[in-house]
């Protein structure tokens, strides 16, 4: 393999220093938050598409696999495919190719490259003082935007959806006799105005829609994306619903379905936390890096410490003034007698802060860090990145400090997600619910809950199996607990949108149509089996 790598050197023309060995390789690239680390025999850090290309033809020269990454932070699904293959396993590490190309400021379509971050953007939109917002995720500054709208990932802004903000793209294909040069559109193709700009604007170009091909896949490397920004609204507030009632589940959910059907464009994505998941947020886990569930006198002490209710309810509005006042009080119609109700701009949150900006000691240190955390998923509904959202990953280890940069995968957090999407019904939630409850305990996993209500008929929701990946055991208990809850969960009609590298090999049927198809795409497209093999492709 020395050999490889050094006429691999030979025949890029990419600076060595861009270049790393089979040891710096999976030091950098192999760590995930699930397994031991995977084996990689080299790294290629491109910093254009014409490289990519070069890359791939090389990839179809030499025999070797690609693994192309844009910010490798895919932190409890895994960036790097571990299937056992005999040939070299190179990453292509796409995050020097950060160049953002304005397409319309007054229109708030932009260009960007894999390597772009969601700080990144969100710098570049405060610099240039563009009205608008960055699409971000609770993943963090450090994140790429291309690769969470290829993942079909989704936020809490107003363009939930990401990829479905995406107006058109560019791709290096993997096949010898297309790897030269960038895929482009139809669109861009028939354009004599030497603007593109019908192409950057029009999502569904013309013919075969092709650039979806392009998402969960292993068809192409994508060099380029163009999506529509969500406009930053004149007046926004975010209100929360503290529930103190177990038996009012039923009403709440019903009420966010409501809200999000009648409130469409107004009302952005609304999250529903349980008081498990809330007590991970605001405190230290009880039991340390111990593989075992918080008791019921444990939580019972946190809730009443952290005044933690039994569900809250988080979510946003955006729009005019006067849209605004008239959406806060129609809400606080449809949500009355749920629970205690609060609008960010309230003067009793104002109110709070104030005093906890001038006292922090006994109460008022605890009433400031839920304060603080507030502020943050507030930054995050108006397109602000942050790391509200990453000390979970930590919660078995201990080791989370929010002042620094977290990596969890580097810093050696245990974590998987379940992301099962469930009808938007009471009582299918209701049903999720107490599966969730009854099923992670087994495997010595709290069972942490948050239901991300997209659309008023469909709701997802994301489980956190956080463990103790240091731990042989903990490992394995957290794998047969993801193993469990998706097998009972198709039963129940609870079915994945995302999957982790192992699942895409273990759990999708090579004989089912969908797949047949995928895999003669593939062969037509890649007959070299050059680009990630087995992702999303049985």
């Amino acid at each position: 393999m020395t050999e490889f790598f050094t006429q691999l050197k030979q025949l890029l023309s990419v600076a060595d220093a861009r270049i790393l060995d089979k040891q710096q390789a999976t030091l950098t690239y192999g760590k995930t938050t699930f397994s031991t680390p995977i084996a990689l025999d080299a790294a290629v850090k491109v910093e254009t598409a014409r490289e990519v290309c070069e890359l791939t033809a090389l990839a179809n020269k030499l025999g070797f696999h690609l693994y192309p990454v844009s910010s490798a932070k895919n932190w409890g699904y895994g960036s790097v495919s571990d299937l056992e293959t005999e040939k070299p396993k190179i990453i292509m590490d796409l995050s020097l190719m950060n160049k953002i190309y304005p397409v319309s400021k007054e229109l708030g379509l932009i260009t960007l490259e894999p390597g772009v971050t969601q700080q990144q953007l969100c710098d570049y939109l405060t610099e240039h003082s563009w009205g608008w917002m960055t699409p971000v995720t609770g993943a963090g500054p450090n994140c790429s935007i291309l690769a969470n709208a290829l993942e079909r990932g989704y936020g809490i802004t107003p363009r939930t959806d990401h990829f479905e903000a995406v107006t058109a793209l560019k791709a290096v294909l993997p096949h010898p006799e297309l790897c030269d040069k960038e895929y482009g559109s139809p669109i861009s193709a028939l354009d004599a105005s030497n603007t593109d700009f019908i192409d950057k604007t029009y999502k569904w170009k013309l013919g075969p829609y092709l650039d979806g091909l392009m998402t969960q896949s292993n068809l192409g490397v994508v060099t380029q994306m163009t999506i529509r920004l969500g406009k930053k609204p004149q007046a926004f507030t975010a209100f929360y619903l503290r529930c103190f009632d177990e038996s009012k589940f039923t009403r709440l959910s019903d009420a966010v379905r409501d809200i999000l059907k009648d409130f469409e464009g107004i009302v952005g994505s609304i999250n529903l936390m349980d008081r498990r998941r809330l007590i991970s947020m605001m405190a230290d886990n009880p039991n340390g890096n111990a593989h075992q569930v918080m008791t019921d006198e444990q939580i019972a002490t946190l809730v009443k410490r952290h005044d933690v209710p039994g569900w809250l309810i988080v979510g946003s509005i955006y729009g005019e003034a006067g849209i605004v006042r008239a959406a806060k009080s129609a809400i606080r119609r449809r949500l009355k007698g749920l629970g205690q109700l609060l609008y960010s701009d309230s003067l009793l949150l104002k109110a709070a802060r104030a005093v906890t900006d001038h006292f922090s000691f006994g109460p008022l240190k605890d009433i400031k860090k839920q304060l603080n955390s507030l502020e943050q998923g507030m930054q995050i509904m108006l397109g602000q990145p942050n790391q509200v959202a990453l000390p979970l990953a930590y919660w078995r280890t201990g080791k989370v400090q929010s002042d620094r940069t977290l990596l969890p995968d580097q810093d050696g957090c245990g974590l998987l997600w379940y992301a099962p999407l469930i009808p938007m019904q009471s009582n299918k939630m209701r049903e999720f619910v107490d599966f969730i409850r009854t099923t992670t305990p087994q495997f010595g996993i709290e069972p942490l809950i948050t239901f991300t209500n997209l659309k008023h008929d469909c709701v997802d929701s994301t489980i956190p199996i956080v463990f103790n990946l240091a731990d042989e055991n903990s490992r394995t208990q957290a794998h047969n607990c993801l193993k469990a809850l998706v097998q009972q969960g198709l039963k129940r009609g609870f079915v994945p949108y995302r999957l982790n590298i192992r699942q895409q090999q273990n759990l999708l049927d090579c004989q089912d149509s969908h797949w047949q198809v995928i895999s003669k795409l593939k062969q037509a497209l890649d007959p070299n089996n050059v680009l990630s093999p087995g992702r999303y492709n049985p």
